[in-house]
């Protein structure tokens, strides 16, 4: 099966490789079908892209060469959007099981009722309907990688099945009289605290001492600020060549905004962004995204060492509470920069001064889509 690049934020999301939701519901598996499951890594950005040059991801890197030649469970956390699946992903291919089976479990997309027998399979009969054998994924990964995306969502049930196969490498069918024998390595990911879950009496603690034999956290991106361009730049390309667009690099003065923004969606937002851009093709596009979504917005850089100027941070502070009104208020009168001008009781010189200060877009063509429906009602 031929596989297409896939972009970073499709990689950590599995949008190229995931199953239909339709196929949960086949009774019985063919050997092609039970081959769609045994998915392909794909096309990965390079490591340079993935790793940055942060601190907290050259630590993930080096962690990651380590584990990697040995066969022991790890745990990936972090917010959602930061690349775990990727990540995964290269723990697999640089494993030595690298030729065996990739097989990903997307744990919350699977209904409860039905995630036992998807990963564990049935004999015939076992239930109505049953009327083949199926194999689970978990058998499918033999000598392969079993990831297990979101592990947080497995209910108490299956979470005692997944306990004994990484203690025992055996596991059940629905409906069997005998354990199998597995050789298989275990990836999990979560974006949750597991031990807050333990608290909550949601998740088990033997579980969790088991699959976080190696732990590996990624930073969000609010972190990663150094890293933003390189991803803009990877970004851009890519989406130009995958839309046959041809968008320019973006001004310095948006990058500076995009690498302080405070990147809720991490990785995945800053590509969504930057693929908008691309497609709609100016600026305008993300200083209207940002603005409206962004109650935050202001994300100092405290240094390490802890010493930091409180009168600098005031006047950082009151530069991006006056960005956010200058940007407010051009879009309610249409990106008319003299109208807002008044608005703002300041003079026309004074506001374009502040629009370059602020890294605002120049004398551009307004986001007409997103403005029409705006007029259509005023003129109502």
């Amino acid at each position: 099966m031929g596989v297409s690049p896939a972009s970073f934020a499709d990689l950590a999301l599995g949008v190229h490789y995931e199953l239909s939701p339709l196929s949960w519901y086949i009774p019985i598996m063919t050997s092609s079908s039970v081959n769609t499951l045994v998915q392909p890594l794909g096309e990965m950005p390079p490591e340079a892209i993935v790793f940055g040059r942060t601190e907290a991801m050259t630590a993930v890197r080096d962690r990651l060469t380590k584990l990697a030649a040995a066969n022991v469970p790890v745990l990936i956390q972090g917010e959602s959007g930061t690349g775990k699946d990727i990540i995964a992903r290269m723990i697999h291919a640089a494993s030595p099981w690298r030729t065996g089976p990739w097989v990903k479990v997307n744990c919350p997309a699977i209904p409860g009722t039905l995630l036992e027998s998807e990963l564990f399979g049935y004999e015939k009969g076992a239930f109505t309907g049953a009327y083949g054998v199926k194999p689970g994924r978990v058998e499918m990964a033999h000598r392969g990688t079993l990831f297990l995306d979101e592990i947080s969502e497995l209910d108490m049930s299956l979470q005692s099945k997944l306990l004994q196969l990484l203690q025992d490498g055996q596991f059940c069918r629905i409906g069997a009289q005998e354990d199998k024998k597995v050789e298989v390595r275990v990836v999990c990911a979560t974006n949750r605290k597991l031990e807050q879950e333990i608290e909550n009496g949601t998740f088990r603690s033997d579980l969790f001492y088991r699959i976080n034999v190696v732990n590996l956290h990624l930073p969000p991106l609010r972190e990663r600020a150094a890293d933003i361009p390189h991803l803009i730049d990877y970004f851009l390309e890519y989406h130009n060549r995958k839309y046959n667009c041809r968008a320019k690099a973006l001004s310095s003065e948006m990058v500076a905004t995009l690498r302080k923004y405070h990147w809720p969606g991490n990785i995945r937002e800053l590509e969504n962004l930057i693929k908008r851009y691309v497609i709609l093709g100016n600026e305008e596009v993300i200083s209207a995204d940002l603005a409206p979504h962004n109650t935050d917005f202001f994300n100092p850089e405290i240094p390490l060492d802890g010493q930091i100027s409180l009168k600098k941070l005031t006047r950082q502070a009151v530069r991006e509470l006056e960005r956010k009104v200058i940007l407010k208020v051009l879009q309610n009168h249409h990106w008319n920069r003299k109208q807002a001008a008044r608005a703002l009781s300041i003079s026309y010189r004074a506001l374009l001064y502040k629009i370059r200060d602020a890294g605002l877009p120049s004398n551009r063509m307004v986001k007409r889509d997103a403005e029409a429906p705006k007029q259509e009602v005023a003129a109502d």
